[in-house]
């Protein structure tokens, strides 16, 4: 399996700050979404775009063997360039399933993916929850589901291949699949609620 983190985006909602920056438990949300990805041991792709230094650098200072980093070309266009990006990276490593862990997601801890791996029959389509049920991230899909994310286009993600699929659901604690940060106030409330200033 391979664990794809779309680190691509441009933090558009966040009024000229980049939430993948922001400072989580003293580190910035990227490296801290890398390292509880590669703690599960699997190998751990991010792709970034291509004008974005700062984020670049915090993956290239992450040095680990089972770390990958991809440019992606036309970012622009959204998830469905990184989703692209991906699959022809895990079909050139022949990966027979690809994790999507989203890089925004500030609560999901290693444990989450582990218990989301070890479910995973390598035929049906995982997706996490919260505790209500609501539908989150991540989400794992098997092989046979590549060439269909091959085909995405703009920034609609992974959903409409999902529509109309068996998806088994993975319910995680409280809110750590539907907690993602968008926009400054986002942020300020979360802090507020979780305590996390740093």
């Amino acid at each position: 399996m391979l664990i794809v983190i779309p680190a691509a985006g441009a933090s558009s909602r966040m009024r000229g700050r980049d939430k993948l920056l922001e400072c989580v438990r003293n580190q910035p949300l990227l490296a801290r979404q890398v390292s509880v990805a590669l703690a599960t041991g699997m190998d751990v792709l991010v792709t970034l775009p291509p004008d974005n230094p700062d984020r670049q650098a915090i993956v290239e200072g992450m040095a680990a063997q089972k770390l990958h980093l991809m440019v992606v070309d036309h970012a622009e266009e959204g998830l469905s360039a990184s989703l692209r990006g991906a699959v022809t990276f895990a079909r050139n490593h022949d990966a027979d399933s690809m994790m999507i862990l989203l890089a925004d997601l500030p609560e999901i801890e290693t444990a989450d993916l582990t218990t989301m791996i070890r479910q995973f029959d390598g035929k049906t389509i995982l997706r996490a929850s919260d505790s209500d049920g609501r539908a989150g991230h991540p989400v794992i899909f098997p092989g046979r589901y590549f060439g269909a994310l091959r085909g995405l286009a703009g920034d609609q993600g992974a959903r409409v291949i999902m529509m109309g699929e068996d998806v088994m659901t993975i319910p995680l604690p409280d809110r750590r699949a539907t907690t993602d940060l968008d926009t400054p106030e986002d942020w300020t409330e979360w802090r507020e609620r979780t305590g996390c200033l740093d």
